[in-house]
């Protein structure tokens, strides 16, 4: 564990080597979710994440990361709407989030992405984590934000979003501050699933 946090400081403008070896593990493909059942796992889940640098954007590391968070998200056997990096080990500032308010649902990458403003009115609605298998409660989410982000050509942008995507981009957001969907709930907000 020591060696993993040491690992985790930032140094310079690039990956550190602890990342770059959680981008190489294990080749290609779909990346290890961490989990809360594992306690190393939820420590980390649970620490605020770094800024990405325009250097480690430009980085064959990054595009490899984008790669396998991508596949990782999409696996069949446990796919998501969003994934944040810090889900598979890598404490930056990077999400992905299934765009469901454009033409064709596309997934889209998002660096150092703030939320700035809180709009409109909240609503519940359920919601499931990667990080958290088999746990799934209802979260009171504001259906309105202002998004203020760097896009993959380290363009800064300031966007409105609403709906159920706004609700995607409140979540993994929150994994970047170190907090999970469980967080807002009380105990018996949380369900587990229906055995069959």
């Amino acid at each position: 564990m020591i060696a993993a946090t040491v690992g985790l400081v930032a140094c310079g403008e690039g990956f550190t080597a602890y990342e770059r070896d959680v981008i190489h593990a294990s080749g290609d493909g779909i990346m290890r979710v961490l989990s809360i059942a594992d306690p190393t796992d939820s420590l980390l889940l649970r620490k605020e994440s770094l800024p990405v640098s325009e250097q480690m954007l430009r980085s064959e590391e990054y595009a490899l990361l984008r790669e396998r968070m991508l596949q990782t998200v999409q696996n069949p056997e446990a796919e998501g709407v969003g994934i944040a990096a810090p889900q598979v080990g890598v404490r930056r500032n990077i999400i992905a989030v299934q765009r469901f308010d454009k033409e064709g649902e596309p997934f889209e990458f998002f660096i150092n992405p703030e939320i700035i403003e809180l709009l409109g009115e909240k609503a519940d609605g359920g919601e499931g984590c990667l990080s958290v298998p088999e746990l799934y409660g209802n979260v009171s989410r504001w259906q309105h934000i202002v998004l203020r982000y760097r896009d993959e050509q380290w363009v800064d942008h300031t966007e409105h979003i609403e709906g159920f995507t706004a609700v995607i981009f409140q979540h993994e957001v929150d994994h970047l501050s170190g907090r999970l969907f469980i967080d807002y709930l009380s105990a018996e907000g949380l369900e587990e699933p229906i055995a069959e």
